[in-house]
């Protein structure tokens, strides 16, 4: 290969990344919504679109029938960019998507936002036939339904967390069977009904239910300890009984230790003398009859 070869061969590879880059081979956009993707009635929602910090061009759009249609754009190079829908009702709900632009080219199409409506229809209720209390590894089965209103769908969804799957009813009546069960299934469960043909209109929320997974590991553990904390106690009572006797022992003598004691009075005194002089006595000793001998 000739030196003329290798720099057609360097500008050609030049050119096709120059042309690839403008083609649009850029990140794929990221949606959200924020504070949820569930919205009541009348209530505001932010859309949050994140590109790249060289997008100047930002473009929210709504799924219609066949094709999208722009919500909002917005210009600024800036990597994220916020759209507001202010009162959110049965138009403004429903499958939204965005983009950004840089250079010349637009990028993907992020992946779809579903925005849902609630407060259309009155409000299902949510039950349970099992305890409320979740054992860890087993499953629960939670029933959603309505009396007055014939509802084709259901949806589960958990305070602060994600929508559950949606389930088909039986019966207009939506059955979730969730496990197996882990801490994080602890927490408040709501569900809503909702119609085939209109997917992103929903009821209004149930009551909730509230469910708490046993700790199974910090019981046995604190039915060990109160074991032990009985016995130490038991323990420690029966040693302050033993201190106790002992020094009550110490402090009162029995009647048998006390005749052992010595008596220091002047009578007990004069008694244990008198058995010394009685021998000098019987052999005639004492100092009068010595005295009478002798004449003195």
């Amino acid at each position: 290969m000739t030196s003329r070869d290798i720099t057609l061969l360097c500008l050609m590879l030049c050119l096709s990344q120059k042309i690839q880059a403008r083609e649009g081979c850029f990140p794929i956009p990221i949606i959200s919504a924020t504070p949820s993707s569930v919205i009541p009635l009348n209530e505001s929602v932010k859309i949050l679109c994140r590109g790249t910090p060289w997008s100047f061009l930002y473009q929210l759009e709504i799924l219609g029938n066949s094709t999208n249609k722009v919500v909002e754009e917005k210009f600024g190079f800036q990597e994220e960019v916020e759209f507001i829908i202010n009162h959110m009702d049965t138009n403004t709900a429903g499958h939204y998507q965005c983009r950004y632009k840089k250079e010349y080219s637009w990028s993907e199409y992020s992946v779809a936002l579903e925005l849902v409506v609630t407060g259309l229809y009155d409000k299902p209720f949510l039950s349970t036939d099992q305890d409320s209390k979740l054992i860890p590894g087993k499953n629960i089965s939670l029933q959603c339904g309505s009396a007055h209103v014939l509802f084709d769908r259901f949806s589960l969804v958990k305070e602060g967390g994600a929508t559950l799957p949606q389930h088909q009813s039986e019966g207009h009546l939506g059955n979730f069977t969730l496990g197996p069960v882990s801490p994080g299934f602890s927490g408040n469960y709501r569900c809503y009904g909702w119609y085939s043909d209109s997917p992103y209109v929903w009821s209004a929320p149930s009551d909730a239910l509230k469910l708490v997974v046993k700790d199974t590991m910090n019981q046995d553990y604190t039915l060990e300890n109160l074991i032990r904390m009985g016995v130490a106690g038991m323990v420690f009572v029966a040693l302050l009984a033993i201190l106790a006797e002992n020094w009550h022992t110490c402090k009162v003598p029995h009647k048998e230790d006390r005749q052992d004691l010595p008596e220091l009075s002047w009578g007990k005194q004069k008694q244990h003398t008198e058995p010394l002089d009685q021998p000098l006595r019987a052999s005639g000793l004492t100092s009068n009859s010595h005295q009478a001998d002798t004449g003195c």
